[in-house]
């Protein structure tokens, strides 16, 4: 990539005055090493809360011979991105690694590769351009949509893909000999990594970590500017082992692997020196073996706490306690469905009995908020099951205002989106007219009784169904839209050509070859089908 390694200079931009607000962050000289762009394709709001961005930025700049700047979406910034470190604009960067969260982040990929100059479509691109990769939980489950363009993409986690594919973009891109293809056939051999253009012979294995232990996950980069600029974040474990068939974590996170309690207080003590929030992250954080252990040692350490996540199985009065001392205000639970019926066969593993338990234990404790979290359009619902929504809402409420508990409620409704890897990725969604309906059932009750009511759109929520079992055909509709809005999405599907109905409301044949079937998640299928059969039984 000889072409590129000329490209590699010294000339500089204006770095971002969100800098001066910052702690921690890493500046390095460009001169002999590899330049890596790492995008987070939304808000520096959001993306300077996500763990991940954090963890993967510290492992590049560890590496003496890689300088890795950030580098984020702003809709309403009119100007090309650049790094927020030096200012420089993309065409500057050997390597441009995006990390994706959300399947509706897509149009950000999409918007930010144009701006940028950089051809939209990998097959325009030549040793000239960036290499363009991506990872995170929706590329690891299904790249497909995006597959046209990107070079290649990270299936599995950071910290086992990046010490192998490192040395192979130095060895590469720096000395400036390769050819392109050249590189992608050396990167498409490594374990975790799929290249479009070099089909693998067998399924692209995801890769995952052992031992947390080995590695740090935590705050890098303090800032007030963001949505948890007051918590020093900690990773406490990865994973759940509690199998809902709707979620993505059991494909992108498995196995469900935990943090020793005291690694977690050393970082904490760290982080303490410059925040007194600790956050802890991680799907079912209150399932740590060391829960108590480990929030004692916090209250010790004076720590105000926050956590992620709480299991309405797992709340102990100990661990309200814990949480109290350390000045938690807000708790969020997720009974994810009104009735047992639904709760059953999504597998959520909770009765109503053990919500409202749950619910009388938070009522005893000074929280100033609680969080509820339900799923709207899962498969076989009923009107009967989202008025069970309502009732077990107003049966928690009742437990809180029989304690005189200050929490105020706030209901978050999400429509049901099939993901791919999981049970239910054969399955359709509920039709934007019922899922409608549903809302309306909770919008004319909860809000007359003082419950907020969060709701995520069905139109952009059937997008996203697209997005997330979508193929490379759904690129071309993402390379057309001239703007992110719904009309510019019907427009674009329009020009595309494409059959929307086959994607949202189509049950699909389980004998049928899946678009993401090049990558292994470690998820048989014989044990999804059978997971499938069991809920629609």
């Amino acid at each position: 990539m000889r072409d590129k390694a000329r490209k590699i200079r010294e000339t500089k931009g204006r770095p971002s005055p969100r800098l001066s607000r910052e702690e921690g962050t890493i500046i390095k000289d460009w001169g002999g090493r590899l330049p890596v762009a790492l995008i987070y394709p939304n808000s520096y709001y959001l993306g300077m809360s996500n763990l991940g961005v954090h963890s993967v930025y510290k492992l590049l700049n560890d590496n003496l011979r890689v300088v890795c700047e950030r580098v984020f979406y702003e809709k309403e910034d009119k100007k090309a991105p650049a790094a927020l470190e030096s200012g420089r604009p993309l065409a500057d960067f050997a390597v441009i690694a995006f990390s994706i969260s959300y399947e509706l982040d897509y149009f950000n990929v999409v918007n930010i590769l144009k701006a940028s100059g950089i051809p939209l479509y990998a097959a325009d691109r030549d040793e000239s351009h960036p290499l363009v990769i991506a990872g995170g939980p929706c590329v690891i489950a299904n790249p497909m949509p995006l597959a046209p363009f990107f070079d290649c993409f990270c299936i599995g986690e950071a910290e086992t893909l990046l010490p192998v594919m490192i040395p192979a973009l130095l060895e590469s891109i720096l000395p400036g000999e390769e050819p392109r293809d050249e590189l992608l056939k050396t990167l498409a051999t490594i374990p975790g990594i799929y290249v479009p253009t070099h089909s693998p012979e067998n399924p692209v294995a995801r890769q995952y970590v052992d031992n947390l232990d080995d590695f740090t996950a935590n705050s890098v980069i303090l800032t007030t500017d963001t949505e948890l600029g007051d918590l020093y974040l900690i990773e406490a474990e990865r994973g759940c082992q509690h199998g809902c068939r709707f979620c993505l974590v059991n494909t992108a996170f498995s196995p469900m692997r935990f943090r020793s309690a005291e690694n977690i207080l050393k970082q904490a003590k760290g982080g303490l020196n410059q925040r007194r929030r600790i956050g802890l992250v991680g799907p079912a954080v209150t399932d740590h073996p060391h829960i108590n252990e480990l929030l004692a040692g916090l209250n010790q350490l004076r720590a105000e706490l926050s956590i992620s996540s709480l299991r309405i199985g797992s709340i102990s009065a100990d661990i309200l306690d814990a949480l109290t001392k350390g000045k938690t205000h807000s708790i969020a639970i997720a009974p994810e469905a009104g009735s047992q019926r639904l709760r059953d066969m999504i597998n959520k593993g909770i009765s109503e009995s053990e919500i409202l338990e749950a619910a009388d234990r938070i009522a005893g404790q000074r929280f100033t908020q609680l969080k509820l979290y339900y799923i709207i359009g899962l498969p076989t619902e009923t009107d009967e099951d989202a008025e069970d929504i309502v009732k077990l809402t107003l049966a928690i409420k009742d437990r809180l205002d029989r304690k005189q508990s200050s929490a105020r409620i706030t209901l978050n409704v999400a429509p049901f989106v099939p993901k791919a890897g999981t049970p239910f990725q054969w399955l359709p969604m509920a039709t934007q007219d019922s899922l409608n309906e549903r809302l309306g059932i909770l919008r004319t009750t909860l809000p007359l009784k003082g419950i907020k009511l969060n709701e995520e759109s069905p139109a952009w929520s059937h997008i996203q169904g697209v997005l997330a079992r979508g193929d490379e055909k759904v690129a071309e509709v993402l390379a057309n839209m001239e703007e992110v809005t719904l009309a510019g999405w019907r427009k674009a599907v329009e020009a595309s050509n494409l059959d929307i109905d086959y994607y949202v409301n189509q049950k699909w044949d389980i004998e049928k070859k899946l678009p993401w079937s090049v990558i292994d998640t470690g998820m048989k299928s014989e044990r999804l089908c059978d997971e499938l059969g069991k809920a629609l039984a």
